[in-house]
């Protein structure tokens, strides 16, 4: 006698609420696998042609050039742009220029192949989706509420790019093998935090529109950079240098 006391569409409102949860959560994942592949595909292209890394990489001064310099600091006006003109932008823009993101991205990684081995590049990856996949399933069925934790973790990360700006300019090796360090902690924890903090967004979510695929785009971003950074931090520790 209870569900008569309920709301006309009670179940069937609960029940579509969880399918757009799990079509958006699903979605994320899928967009940041996505990425990630033409990422490591852009890089390799990159890497094994030399008519293409020429373009980047000045071969009589050894290092970047002006284009390898654009290249190199062109996603981090991406994320820029596609969070500020996040209301603006439609969902279509926004993939198209995540799919943009991707390929620059690769580009500028392409010369981690010039610094490391194929082999220990390989097993970094293949470490860090382990470490990825654990803390994302963590993250997921935790009951613990992260919040305070993903705090701590920003304020760790804003610690990082300071100690990062300040190393280019003291060149310490011993400084360099700290930031590594806490980068390593610093991300495996935002994929936690920010894996819960996607799940309770896609609970909120009741109905499968543009802002819902806005939203979906942005949240793969986010795991895509938590994913690429441990990344790059962790072939500090396990990179063979050619």
């Amino acid at each position: 006698m209870e569900n008569l006391n309920k709301p006309i569409g009670y179940a069937p409102d609960r029940q579509l609420s969880a399918t757009v949860a799990r079509t958006y959560l699903s979605g994320v994942f899928m967009w940041m696998f996505i990425a990630l592949g033409i990422t490591a595909a852009t890089a390799w292209l990159f890497a094994t042609t030399p008519e293409l890394i020429s373009v980047l990489h000045n071969p009589e001064t050894g290092g970047m050039s002006i284009t390898g310099w654009i290249v190199m600091l062109a996603p981090l006006g991406i994320v820029i742009w596609m969070s500020a003109g996040y209301r603006k932008l439609s969902a279509s823009s926004m993939l198209m220029i995540f799919v943009l993101f991707s390929i620059l991205m690769g580009a500028s990684l392409s010369f981690i192949f010039l610094t490391f081995t194929g082999a220990s590049i390989a097993k970094t990856f293949v470490i860090t989706a382990a470490m990825f996949g654990f803390m994302a399933v963590l993250g997921y069925t935790t009951k613990t509420d992260l919040t305070k934790f993903g705090s701590i973790m920003y304020m760790g990360l804003i610690g990082l790019i300071i100690a990062s700006l300040v190393n280019m300019f003291t060149q310490s090796s011993t400084m360099d093998y700290i930031i590594s360090f806490i980068g390593v902690l610093v991300f495996t924890g935002l994929t936690a935090y920010d894996v819960q903090k996607l799940k309770r967004i896609g609970a909120q979510l009741t109905e499968e529109g543009e802002n819902t695929r806005k939203m979906t785009i942005m949240g793969s971003l986010t795991l895509y950079l938590d994913f690429i950074n441990l990344f790059l931090f962790l072939l500090r520790f396990l990179g063979n240098r050619r």
